[in-house]
C-alpha cells in the first residue's frame, strides 16, 4: 500500500470512528448495582407540566414528579440527578441512556408499552366534567343541551366528545384557563377538565359555587424504563407499592394537587 493510501485508509478509519462516536449509545439493560455503583439516580422529568412538573424560584426542577424522583433515589440509596425532557424526547432520552428513567408524567398506553417498561401507576390524570353545584349533571346522559367547554385538542376535549350525546353543544377553548374563565363567567355550563384545574377555580369562587360531576377519563401514568431492566423495574414496582401503601406518594399528591391520590 502506498504511502497516499495508507493516510486514506487511516483518514477513513477515523471518520467512521468518529461517525460512531456521534451515534446515541444503544439502550441496554441496568441493574440496581449499577446505580448504586455511579451514586445517582438520572431521571427525565417534564419541566413544564405544572403541577407535575415544573421549576422553582432558582429555576430548579420541582413538582410532584420531582418529589417522587427524589424519594425513588433516596430508596436505592443515591442522590437524584433530574433532566429536564420535553414530551416528544422523553422516551429517546431513555432509550438512548441518556437518563436511567422517566419519572415524566407519561400515560401508560399500549403504543408506548411496546417501546418502554412501565411501572406499576404512581399518578393519574384525571378528567372530570366540572359544573355548577345543584345543576342536575349527573352523567353523559345529562349533557344534552347544555354548553361545554374544553380547551381544543386535548385530552379534555377528546374525553368529553366521545361522552357527549346528540345535542350537547361543545364549545372549545384555546386553552385551559380560557376554558376556565368561560365557566366562572357563565359563558358554558360545565367544562371538561382535570382535578388540578378544578382545584383551581374552587380556589378562585366562592365556597361551594362548582363540584365535580363525573370522571370522563383517568389514565395511569408509570415510572418508564428501558425493556430488559428487570431487577430495576422490580425494585421500581417495590417502591411504588410500598409508599402507595404507607400514604408518601398520597401525601405528595394532596401537596401537589389537592387532593387525594386516585386508587389506581
Amino acid at each position: 500500500m502506498t504511502h497516499f493510501l495508507k493516510r486514506a485508509s487511516l483518514a477513513a478509519t477515523f471518520a467512521l470512528g468518529a461517525a460512531f462516536a456521534l451515534l446515541p449509545p444503544a439502550a441496554s439493560a441496568q441493574s440496581v448495582s449499577d446505580i448504586k455503583a455511579k451514586g445517582e439516580l438520572t431521571v427525565g422529568m417534564l419541566v413544564d407540566f405544572p403541577p407535575y412538573g415544573t421549576t422553582d424560584v432558582h429555576n430548579r426542577p420541582d413538582g410532584y414528579d420531582a418529589d417522587v424522583a427524589r424519594l425513588l433515589a433516596q430508596d436505592l440509596g443515591v442522590k437524584a440527578n433530574i433532566v429536564p425532557v420535553t414530551g416528544p424526547n422523553r422516551i429517546p432520552f431513555l432509550l438512548t441512556n441518556k437518563v436511567d428513567v422517566l419519572v415524566a408524567s407519561l400515560a401508560i398506553t399500549p403504543e408506548r408499552a411496546r417501546q418502554v417498561s412501565f411501572s406499576t401507576p404512581y399518578a393519574a390524570a384525571t378528567i372530570v366534567l366540572y359544573g355548577r353545584s345543584g345543576d342536575a349533571i349527573a352523567s353523559a346522559a345529562d349533557l344534552k343541551g347544555r354548553r361545554i367547554g374544553v380547551a381544543r385538542a386535548s385530552t379534555q376535549d377528546i374525553a368529553v366528545t366521545k361522552a357527549a350525546p346528540e345535542g350537547a353543544e361543545i364549545r372549545r377553548f384555546d386553552d385551559d384557563a380560557s376554558a376556565m374563565q368561560a365557566l366562572l363567567s357563565g359563558q358554558v355550563d360545565a367544562i371538561g377538565c382535570s382535578v388540578t384545574v378544578a382545584a383551581q377555580i374552587a380556589q378562585r369562587a366562592p365556597a361551594n359555587t362548582f363540584e365535580t360531576k363525573f370522571n370522563l377519563l383517568q389514565q395511569g401514568m408509570g415510572i418508564a424504563l428501558r425493556p430488559g431492566q428487570e431487577e430495576l423495574a422490580a425494585a421500581v414496582n417495590d417502591f411504588v407499592a410500598r409508599n402507595t401503601a404507607n400514604g408518601e406518594l398520597d401525601k405528595l399528591y394532596r401537596k401537589w394537587l389537592g387532593t387525594d391520590l386516585p386508587r389506581l
